[in-house]
């Protein structure tokens, strides 16, 4: 793969581009196979401690990403009183609407060998693990929003995981940490408030 150079103000815009949509349509702005390009592309390339590699991704697309959240929904009914539950069945027929889902996984197999291979730093590494999904998770939703896609980040585990585990024959190694629901955009963002630079960064030395 050839490389270009860009400014960072033009990864900086695309960053800034990234927005919370809801709801999303199933009318994707680009072909399934480039989602699932893009999404390779995040994972062979974003960092990891040590490199040790421990992002594991699930793409669901039409039936499988439907499939997701009927069994979230089902999980939900057991836990939201009934007399509750219509405005979670409203947000779980959203998620339903949209095109896809990616699921995000971190392999613990990997993240014990490196507390094994590496005991000095034992205690590190599950968050650098977690750490490492969170870039990868902004790499993708960034991606996603630059070839014209919205998207959403939920965070149903672990009341799904061993659904979602029996379902799609998940190693049982791997623990969710994420879904990004993705697909058209039906209309605007909200909008988006800052707190003051000053109370978030500081600078020495300069």
């Amino acid at each position: 793969m050839s490389s270009t150079t860009v400014s960072a103000n033009a990864v900086l815009d695309q960053i800034k581009n990234r927005r919370t949509y809801y709801p999303l349509s199933k009318d994707l702005t680009v072909s399934p196979e480039r989602v699932q390009e893009i999404i390779k592309e995040a994972v062979q390339h974003v960092p990891s401690s040590f490199n040790s590699q421990s992002n594991r991704v699930v793409v669901l697309f039409g039936d499988a990403h439907e499939k997701l959240w009927d069994i979230t929904t089902e999980i939900l009914k057991g836990i939201v009183p009934e007399a509750n539950f219509a405005p979670t069945a409203g947000k779980m027929a959203m998620f339903k609407g949209a095109a896809g889902s990616v699921l995000f996984f971190e392999d613990q197999e990997v993240v014990e060998g490196m507390q094994a291979k590496f005991a000095l730093y034992a205690e590190q590494f599950p968050i650098w693990a977690m750490q490492s999904n969170a870039m990868l998770q902004h790499t993708v939703w960034v991606a996603l929003e630059a070839e014209g896609l919205g998207a959403n980040l939920q965070h149903y585990n672990p009341i799904i995981n061993a659904k979602v585990a029996e379902e799609w024959k998940i190693p049982s190694t791997w623990k969710l940490s994420a879904q990004l629901v993705f697909g058209g955009k039906t209309g605007p963002a909200g909008e988006k408030t800052f707190n003051p630079i000053e109370d978030k960064l500081k600078v020495f030395g300069a």
